[in-house]
């Protein structure tokens, strides 16, 4: 029992305590400090108490507060330990006059009040120059909504620094990004020689009213002045920040009679790229790409291109592609909108106007980015085959008149009748009529023959030489071979060969017969021009143009009866 005892008290005795805090202090770098400077409050606690016990809230009333850093230290002096907890906080002026840093409460103990006078920069020309400083400006105050306004910081250095970063200013709801690349300067103000970085921000506001963009801090870590050590790894550095000044702005929304959409700019400009084919054939795409360019704007502001084609046009619209770059410190946004226009029929046709409004904020008018409206001529396919019926010569009467030589294609030609010649004509008809007999009586048999054996022998493309047959066969070709590009001309190729159709046909929905296909072209097309590609499969559409074609041969045989059999 009693080396238990002796057990826990020991135990007792090891573990450490929270040593009570037993005194506060609060502390700062500088009194007075310019407004653009930033003050380091200190918070000391003697004692362990907990690292959560100070509070910064209180000082976001006249200061910017920025990161708190904690440190504990211990010493141990004859014997005795004892621990130290500092709060260390930068604070931010924004405003020149007097302000209280007031008391903090660390468990149980406070801290006394201090007071802290701002005074503005030009209140310091009698004491040496500062070694570093920030300046910040903008091309203007007064904006409209979404119109970007150039910010420009300068940060000034009269010594080197070990190292820093600069922060980007702070706008509430605005878009804010840097242009182009720090450059790099020098600049001599009130006798001394600064090295000048020059770093510029596009500001874009989302929201009219009255704001104030709040001025970026520098943090950088300079040697130590009369440190005493200048080299080897104990070189010692402080810090200094330095906070540029803040801009009231000043942010006008859009005017009341503005019914489109808004797009404030100082330049805008529409181009586009065509072909530069004069006419244009039915079923063969053409790519129109539209470029719409704008300043002082981001992508996301510019409208979309309006579409009226006229009809006879099929339209395949690709996903627009935008961009935003800077270029001399100014902002300019692109839209380039892609479109796929097919021809459907043949004819002269126009393009309408192409307008874009847009609001010059420095003319504060409603000017118009224009393309111009563009006539085009689409003609037919250049496959269709010449007029097998050519207009023939007229002869005339004239006995003196002399008569044109015929061509050596042309299907008849003219010879003249000579009486001596009859008796030779007539055993020659004799014999032709005889042939044509013989012909009739052939075929007769041949459909005897096919009605007694039950069977049927469909038209192939190889036993029919005409231009339909060939074409039948190319398309069929293509289609096996999933070529959409080659499906389009062997269909309109095909299309055109077909001599029973009611008109000439430019795509299968022309005629009642041809219809059926028209679903699984325009699937074909959107799978090449259209913005959501489908998967086209060629199997159904090689079927569909077989039952087609089937039906086309079926109705030409029934127009096409030959003669009845000879009794």
């Amino acid at each position: 029992m009693k080396q238990l005892v002796t057990f826990l008290v020991i135990l007792i005795i090891s573990v450490p305590s929270q040593a009570q805090v037993t005194n506060v202090r609060a502390q700062i770098d500088k009194n007075p400090v310019m407004v653009d400077e930033a003050i380091r409050l200190s918070v000391i606690a003697a004692g362990d108490p907990s690292r959560d016990a100070f509070d910064s809230s209180p000082l976001l009333t006249d200061f910017v507060v920025g990161r708190t850093s904690i440190s504990n230290r211990t010493s141990i002096i004859n014997g005795t330990h004892s621990k130290t907890t500092t709060w260390t906080t930068t604070l931010f002026p924004r405003e020149k006059g007097t302000f209280t840093i007031p008391s903090f409460t660390i468990e149980g103990q406070q801290t006394q009040p201090i007071q802290v006078k701002v005074i503005p920069v030009s209140q310091a020309n009698d004491e040496p120059a500062r070694d570093f400083y920030v300046t910040t400006s903008v091309d203007t105050n007064e904006v409209y909504l979404n119109q970007q306004i150039r910010y420009t910081v300068k940060l000034y250095l009269a010594t080197d620094i070990e190292r820093g970063s600069l922060q980007a200013p702070k706008l509430e709801q605005a878009q804010i990004s840097p242009l182009g690349e720090d450059q790099r300067s020098t600049e001599i103000v009130n006798g001394r020689r600064y090295q000048v970085i020059e770093r510029n921000f596009a500001v874009v506001p989302q929201r009219s009213g009255e704001f104030t963009i709040q001025g970026p801090v520098f943090s950088g870590e300079v040697l130590a002045p009369n440190s005493g050590q200048r080299f080897g790894f104990f070189n010692r550095t402080q810090t200094i920040n330095r906070l540029g000044p803040d801009i009231t702005l000043t942010v006008s929304p859009k005017p009341d009679d503005i019914d489109y959409h808004w797009l404030p700019s100082e330049f805008v400009d529409i181009h586009e790229e065509w072909p530069q084919a004069q006419k244009f054939t039915v079923g063969e795409p053409v790519t129109r790409t539209m470029t719409l360019t704008a300043m002082g704007v981001v992508e996301e502001q510019l409208p979309e291109f309006p579409e009226h084609y006229p009809p006879g046009f099929k339209v395949y619209p690709d996903q627009s592609q935008t961009a935003t770059v800077d270029k001399d410190n100014t902002l300019i946004a692109q839209r380039v909108t892609s479109v796929a226009i097919i021809p459907t029929k043949a004819g002269k046709y126009v393009l309408p106007e192409i307008t874009v409004p847009w609001f010059n904020v420095l003319t504060k008018q409603t000017e118009y980015a224009t393309l111009k409206a563009r006539s085009i001529e689409v003609v037919a396919d250049g496959n269709v085959l010449p007029d097998s019926n050519p207009v023939k010569p007229v002869v005339e009467n004239n006995p003196n008149a002399t008569k044109p030589v015929p061509e050596a294609d042309s299907p008849e030609v003219v010879q003249t009748q000579n009486p001596l010649s009859v008796w030779f004509w007539i055993p020659l008809a004799l014999w032709v009529l005889t042939l044509i007999l013989l012909g009739w009586v052939i075929v007769y048999y041949q459909r005897k023959l096919k009605q007694l054996k039950h069977t049927t022998h469909p038209v192939t493309p190889d036993s029919d030489s005409s231009g339909e047959s060939k074409a039948y066969f190319k398309l069929e070709q293509a289609v096996s071979a999933g070529q959409a590009n080659a499906v389009v001309g062997a269909l309109n190729y095909w299309l055109q060969q077909l001599d029973s159709a009611p008109q000439p046909l430019n795509r299968p929905a022309d005629w009642a017969l041809t219809a059926p296909l028209q679903p699984h072209v325009d699937t074909m097309l959107a799978t090449l021009y259209g913005p959501h590609p489908e998967q086209w499969r060629p199997q159904t559409l090689q079927s569909a143009l077989k039952a087609v074609r089937q039906q086309y041969l079926q109705q030409k045989t029934q127009q096409q009866q030959p003669l009845s059999p000879l009794y």
